[in-house]
Order: C-alpha cells, then structure tokens, then sequence
C-alpha cells in the first residue's frame, strides 16, 4: 500500500528546506518571491526576517490563526500514520524518524503562526488560489511551487496543472517547482503531458537536480522560463 491523502492537507515546510528543494541562491532570495500554495510552511516568515521580499498565496490563508491550528491538529496524526506505514518511501538521513518529521514539521508550522498574523496584515499571506491570480503580468521575479502541483495528481487535472503553470510563468519571469513526484513516491501521471504541452508552446523547460530528497526519488525540480 502507498502513501495516500484523501484531501489536500496543510503540512509546513521550513525556510532551511525551500532553500534546499528549489536550490536557492542568494541572487535567488534578493528575487521579489510568489509562494504559491505556500499553506503552513515557515519560508515567509524566514525570509522576511532576513530582509526579503515574498508574498504567499494559499486559501487556507482565509482562515483565522486559531482555525489554521484546529486543521493542523486534525491532520496531524493521520500523516505521521501514513508516512510509518510507508516508511519505505521517504529517506531517513537529514530527518532520521517519524517521530523527528513529526517534530519538524510542527517547528515550521508553530513559527508559520506566530507570524500569520502580522504577515496576513501586511499583506504577505493572502486568500489565493491557481489556477487564476490576481496579480499583474512579471510581478514577481521568482514564483515557487511547494508539494501542490505534480504531488496532488490523484487530486488535480492534468489541465488544472497546465493552466496553473501558465499562470504562474505570466506574474513570474521564473518558475520553480518540487517535487516532481505524486503520493507514493512514483513519478507524477502529468510530468510527461505537462513538459510535452508547454515545449511545444514555447515555454523553456528543465528538471534539475536540487540537494534534498525525503520522498525516496525526489530530488529533482521543474524550472519553466
């Protein structure tokens, strides 16, 4: 049996773990930045607290601080769940147990709520969602695509990811997204359909190497120019 979701679940990231997963440069981080489907993860208040510009889009964001947590809290054991019974598909090196995801995963996301507030009102978390953004056309320098696209397949069309991704490269010179891998560590169904359709309407397409791997096979991003 493989890793499953039965619904799109709010699971945070840290600042140190977007550096590695879309292999961030510096020259990167001094980029105006779209986190786009960002959820709990702590990479805005990390990079805000280094001085960099990002604004994050996610529809949880609709939701109070105390709300967030109550969702947190209830998803919380039913992945740990999943990811022992599938311990197989995740490398155990920089995080070496379930009990020490559990652990990290809750530091990003406790320091993603004692910034939600202040961030939700400058502006820097906002109730947004792909495939449409409200943004204007090269707003930003650098979109990033964080376990939504290609990790949700089951749950998201091969359109939804192409329109998606259209939308992402019109407000952003520069696209990067990770994994390219679904739930269950096997490559997603859209990869193949999704750089065949935007190749031949001329996007530049490349899947590169990053340094960082959990999900076993999953150390590649796309970058869409």
């Amino acid at each position: 049996m493989a890793f499953t979701l039965d619904e799109i679940v709010p699971w945070g990231r840290s600042y140190e773990e977007y550096r590695e997963m879309f292999a961030l440069s510096e020259g990167d981080l001094a980029e105006r930045i779209l986190g786009c489907a960002d959820g709990p993860a702590s990479f805005n208040a990390g990079l805000t607290s280094r001085g960099g510009a990002v604004v994050s889009v996610d529809p949880l964001y609709r939701f109070s601080c105390g709300e967030i947590r109550t969702r947190i809290d209830q998803v919380f054991d039913t992945v740990l769940s999943e990811t022992r019974k599938n311990a197989h598909e995740f490398v155990w090196k920089t995080i070496p147990s379930v009990e020490s995801l559990g652990q990290t995963r809750m530091d990003a996301m406790n320091a993603f709520l004692e910034d939600y507030p202040r961030g939700r009102k400058d502006g820097r978390y906002l109730d947004l969602s792909l495939p449409e953004l409200p943004f204007r056309t090269g707003e930003f320098g650098l979109a990033l695509c964080s376990h939504y696209l290609f990790l949700y397949s089951p749950h998201l069309s091969l359109d939804f990811h192409l329109r998606s991704i259209r939308e992402l490269r019109r407000v952003a010179r520069e696209i990067r997204v990770f994994p390219l891998l679904e739930l269950g560590a096997v490559w997603s169904r859209h990869l193949d359909p999704v750089v065949e359709s935007l190749s031949e309407e001329g996007y530049r397409i490349a899947i590169e190497p990053v340094p960082y791997e959990f999900q076993r096979g999953g150390n590649q991003m796309m970058i869409i120019r």
